[in-house]
């Protein structure tokens, strides 16, 4: 098997990286992505490679894909037809939801509304059964009634099923009962239980996590088969197949399809991964990463060199109670579109013009200005250097005459400035979106570095990085298909957790190490199943703590398992300390609760090499890799600006800016003042003032 494959859907492209295993040599494409049926852009994508080293698919061992589809249904609300099964009495508790209206302006908005529910009150059915905190049985599951309630919700055409009944992370005997119920009257329909999914306390947030995955399983299952069916009709013949989670750790195909709530940030999250494994090779531990592709910008925070992990979060203004990297993303990318809004004023997003038609240079029917636009008309990009490895022309004169048209022409200015204002908003949007996870949390951002990738954020980190106070810019070899690299660079992660609320001076070492060890008990059950030797598997140890009476928990590392008798002593000194450090103040004399013991079940993969991939191409000088001069706006006046092959600098080589560096898969910007530096180990830019 001579080669490995990493394949990253985005909302414009959709790019690969190759990698052959035997020499560590990496080949990467990029080809437009095929909205509404991703399947046929990887399938033509993967077959155009194949032929063109004139190899055979089942040279591939291993294949791995981050994918948009559940994040897209999550934004676009199109999900299954989805009914919910609840405990008689509570069919409240999903629309009714949580009291927080979120952060920021929101929170004054007399015209809040929250979002649309993904199951409709006429779609909830009650079942008469109780289960009490403790997991005694207060009433038994009534199975004729429980059957005319799933009959009803077969009657109404549904599609999948969530069922989320009280405290059955405590006892789940009746939800199981129920699922089984399910597949015996309709085998065709899809089931989600939420003590199979999410099997936490807090009933809202699991009942939303259940929804959501049962909103997205039929979606997911279908697509992946899609695939699987195409691929294997190329003749891929490998079993290491793998989707990544939102934890950035893979699954295997038949796995993701179950857990598809698991993969809403399965794009952002391999970026991610990739910029962690380099903190850990370069030296460099604290980056905020910065991912701008075609339709968004997605950023992380790196410190000490560990990606920020949280246990819940938000999609689309959905609560979701699954582990995931703290990602957050802004609806700016090259493809969002510039508009004048009904006051006069110029707006940048939310809207994209996607892949087709796409921004107005690509020739392809888009008529709406975007920021690829104006970084073309601007000089930025330029149309004697194509994107994406040559598979785009660009055509400057049609972009400029769009915002001509639709911005500077209603504003009364030049098509320049214009130009300059719509990359000064979409850069403000950026850096407002870094300090969410930076600034806004008491992270320096002057302690921390850019990491910079993406097709389009190479033309627009150094100013940001700049006017943010951060210490400089970091470029990867391959910026834009880094996201594709990270799958390359990840582990097979399986996350597991359960609820027990306890006083943490109830419980001694072996209680703890005995639900630890319940949990390990699966992880390893469902790794084995999927192939791994019982040898090949790690496990990670965490405790969700916090004070009595708190309404939150912190996540808190359980380095040594198993745990000796004074442990949890020190976990509690552990917890302590770490209150102090996030929130500033301590409780030493107040009772701590364990709430939640959580399990990662961790298998290492084959990763590729992080090494310098242009090492034999590089030449002696940096004026031998000048390919040119091209005008550029810095100002309103265009300037003659140096652009050189970014491939063919030389180790320990220095680039003062303007200039602007070209490769495939995408292009850097260096303004006055600004100079970028070759790594010669790993071949990256560090780029500072």
């Amino acid at each position: 098997m001579a080669y490995r494959v990493a394949v990253d859907t985005g909302g414009t492209f959709t790019d690969f990286v190759f990698l052959e295993a035997g020499t560590g040599r990496i080949e990467i494409l990029k080809v437009p992505s095929t909205r509404g049926n991703e399947s046929v852009g990887i399938v033509d994508g993967f077959s155009k490679w194949l032929n063109g080293k004139g190899l055979r698919a089942d040279s591939i061992g291993f294949f791995a894909h981050s994918t948009t589809v559940g994040t897209n249904a999550m934004l676009e609300e199109n999900g299954a037809r989805t009914g919910l099964l609840v405990t008689d009495g509570f069919r409240g508790v999903y629309e009714v939801g949580e009291q927080s209206r979120g952060y920021g302006s929101v929170i004054y908005d007399l015209l809040f509304d929250k979002p649309s529910l993904l199951v409709p009150p006429r779609l909830t059915e009650e079942i008469k059964e109780r289960v009490l905190f403790d997991g005694s049985v207060h009433q038994e599951l009534d199975e004729a009634a429980a059957r005319k309630s799933i009959g009803r919700l077969l009657e109404a055409g549904v599609d999948s099923i969530a069922v989320c009944l009280l405290f059955s992370f405590r006892n789940p005997r009746h939800e199981a009962r129920i699922g089984e119920l399910i597949r015996e009257m309709a085998p065709q329909v899809n089931v989600s239980v939420s003590s199979e999914i999410v099997p936490q306390m807090r009933e809202y947030y699991r009942l939303s996590t259940t929804v959501v995955n049962a909103y997205l399983n039929p979606l997911l299952e279908s697509y992946i088969h899609r695939l699987d069916s195409k691929l294997a009709e190329q003749g891929l013949a490998t079993e290491q197949r793998y989707i990544m989670r939102s934890n950035g750790g893979l699954a295997t195909f038949e796995s993701a399809a179950k857990r598809s709530v698991q993969t809403v940030l399965s794009g952002p999250a391999a970026g991610v991964v990739a910029a962690q494994q380099f903190a850990k090779a370069s030296g460099f531990h604290d980056m905020v990463t910065f991912d701008m592709g075609g339709t968004s910008t997605d950023v992380a925070l790196i410190n000490g060199g560990q990606a920020m992990r949280r246990m819940s979060g938000k999609v689309n203004r959905r609560d979701l109670l699954v582990p995931m990297l703290d990602i957050h993303t802004v609806a700016a990318g090259g493809g969002t579109v510039a508009w004048i809004d009904e006051l006069g004023m110029l707006q940048v997003g939310p809207r994209s013009a996607g892949s087709f038609p796409g921004p107005v240079c690509y020739g392809r029917g888009g008529t709406e200005a975007t920021i690829t636009d104006a970084n073309l008309v601007l000089g930025y990009l330029n149309a004697e250097f194509p994107l994406a490895g040559g598979s785009l022309t660009l055509d400057r004169a049609g972009a400029a005459a769009a915002i001509e048209k639709n911005i500077a022409g209603p504003l009364g200015i030049s098509v320049t400035q214009a130009a300059r204002g719509i990359i000064e908003i979409v850069n403000v949007k950026m850096q407002e979106a870094i300090k969410v996870v930076s600034s806004n949390r008491g992270y320096d951002l002057r302690d921390f570095h850019l990491y910079s990738f993406g097709g389009a954020g190479s033309l627009h980190a150094g100013k940001i990085a700049e006017e943010l106070g951060m210490r400089g810019v970091i470029i990867p070899t391959y910026p834009g298909v880094t996201a594709a690299l990270g799958l390359l660079l990840s582990d097979v992660r399986h996350d597991y957790v359960q609820s027990a609320l306890t006083d943490l001076r109830e419980l001694t070492a072996q209680q703890i190490n005995g639900r630890f060890e319940r949990l390990m008990q699966q992880g390893r059950q469902e790794l084995m199943a999927e192939g791994f030797a019982e040898h090949e598997i790690r496990f990670e140890f965490h405790l969700d703590m916090r004070y009595a009476g708190q309404g939150y928990e912190l996540t808190i590392a359980v380095p040594d398992f198993p745990l000796r008798i004074a442990d949890p002593v020190q976990l509690r000194h552990g917890f302590d300390s770490e209150h102090a450090r996030l929130t500033g103040h301590s409780a030493p004399t107040e009772a701590v609760e364990i709430v939640n013991y959580r399990v990662a079940g961790v298998v290492a993969v084959p990763q590729a090499p992080l090494t310098n991939p242009f090492a034999a191409q590089q030449v002696a000088t940096v004026e031998q890799a000048l390919l040119g001069k091209a005008k550029v706006y810095f100002t309103e006046t265009p300037a003659d600006t140096p652009v050189y092959d970014r491939t063919k600098l030389p180790a320990g080589g220095i680039v003062s800016g303007p200039a602007i560096l070209l490769q495939a898969d995408t292009t850097i910007i260096l303004h006055d003042g600004e100079k970028a530096v070759v790594d010669p180990a790993l071949g990256h830019l560090e780029i500072a003032s």
